[in-house]
């Protein structure tokens, strides 16, 4: 049972608007009044809830944020160290200038790094140096980049353009007017549309998430970098999700994408909030002509954290370990859903491996039930896994059993056409709606 935590989520969102602060960590976007939605605990990949029971986290791991698991002990100790030592104080911090050092060693073509310690306010940093250095107002866009008014904006045009983008159901509330028209999506690997806004739309920055879910045409990777030189446009690459559980120093370099501009948060500091922009001595030097400073930002414990977290990225080499157990449990999600005679689409070009149920109408049902029978055999899952260093052969293995279990259970109840019957809550959110 888990009582207490979902007697705890229903008094959170009496008088905590939305519930959480992250739409993401919404109980309703797993399983409506059964979710144990609270933790008391966390270590590798287990957590504990405030009843007690434990869990082997299968599903978001702290939305990506623990690439080295839950309270990794060496990053941990790092923090502890500057706590102790103080971790603010009149001057700044050290451990800033050796991250930064750190940080353009790895991107040898950049010349300058800022710090903030969410992804959408470094992200938002960027669009403003970005705007700052080109010139002009008009940004082209593509994938999720926060819930900043510049971003939200884009709803105020014609269209609800984060359709594709973010979530359904998001509305511009609060969102000046004026700002109407400075922002334009573009689809991936499209680059007809994205050329097409540039010319109508007077473009002078170019955002986008380097990968997600779909592989990168290199056509189209060519295509951004000749666009970027021949409309003398700034580009920014958002790796909020996608930096360093792909590659050291971010999966753009991969697949070839030459930026001005790259920002990082989530994992780099493996839970600690940090995050950073790196990019060239021009674009970054526009920092000295726009006002930007905050208090928290000189924080020590995210430089620490991530300087730990960096060395142990590189000495484990964990990229390359989530690319191969991603690859695996994909396999195996494939099998398994052929013999047991479910129908599911599989993905995930990053070590975020994903499915989903091809049933139409009954699809979030599905996925519904899927999430309360994992929830049974105490694993935290539903239909897309956040990969970390943790998650071992033998927890994914086990993990894998049980999944075919679910399956089993899950094809008969399709031939049944029972699902309704055996849920015992509400159908999960699919995009942002009121709780209260």
């Amino acid at each position: 049972m888990n009582d207490k935590g979902q007697k705890l989520w229903d008094k959170a969102k009496n008088i905590i608007p939305g519930g959480s602060q992250l739409l993401s960590k919404r109980s309703e976007m797993f399983l409506p009044n059964q979710w144990p939605s609270y933790y008391k605990k966390a270590k590798g990949v287990n957590i504990w809830d405030l009843d007690g029971n434990k869990y082997t986290d299968m599903s978001i791991m702290g939305i990506g944020t623990c690439l080295l698991g839950y309270a990794n002990d060496t990053v941990n100790e790092a923090v502890k160290k500057v706590i102790d030592d103080g971790n603010m104080a009149t001057l700044n911090s050290y451990e800033e200038v050796e991250l930064a050092e750190s940080l353009l060693r790895l991107h040898p073509w950049a010349g300058g790094v800022r710090y903030a310690r969410t992804g959408g306010e470094i992200v938002t940093i960027a669009i403003r140096l970005a705007r700052a250095y080109s010139g002009k107002d008009n940004i082209a866009f593509c994938g999720y980049h926060g819930w900043h008014d510049w971003y939200l904006s884009t709803n105020l045009n014609e269209g609800n353009n984060l359709e594709g983008h973010l979530l359904p159901g998001l509305l511009p509330k609060g969102v000046p007017k004026i700002l109407k028209n400075t922002a334009f999506p573009f689809s991936y690997n499209d680059l007809t549309k994205l050329e097409n806004l540039i010319i109508e739309k007077d473009i002078g920055t170019i955002i986008m998430e380097p990968v997600r879910n779909m592989e990168p045409d290199p056509n189209f990777i060519n295509g951004i970098n000749k666009l970027v030189a021949k409309y003398n446009l700034v580009l920014v690459i958002d790796e909020i999700t996608s930096g360093w559980r792909s590659n050291l120093p971010g999966i753009y370099e991969k697949i070839g994408l030459k930026p001005h501009m790259i920002t990082y948060a989530k994992a780099m500091s493996n839970g600690y909030p940090m995050a950073t922009l790196i990019g060239t001595s021009e674009v970054m030097d526009m920092a000295e002509l726009s006002f930007i400073s905050s208090a928290y930002w000189t924080s020590r414990i995210g430089p620490a954290a991530s300087l730990s977290t960096i060395e142990q990225l590189y000495e484990y080499r964990v990229p390359k370990y989530l690319y191969e157990k991603s690859k695996y449990i994909k396999d195996q999600w494939q099998k398994l859903s052929i013999e047991n005679e479910i129908d599911i689409n599989i993905g995930g070009y990053l070590p975020i491996p994903y499915f989903n149920f091809n049933y139409d109408q009954q699809s979030l049902a599905l996925k519904t039930l899927f999430n309360q029978f994992m929830l049974e055999k105490n694993y935290l899952a539903t239909n897309v896994v956040y990969l970390s260093y943790p998650h071992t052969q033998e927890i994914i293995d086990k993990y894998l059993n049980e999944f075919d279990d679910v399956f089993q259970k899950l094809s008969k109840i399709i031939g049944e056409n029972s699902i309704m019957s055996h849920l015992k809550g509400p159908i999960v959110h699919s995009g942002f709606k009121r709780l209260t």
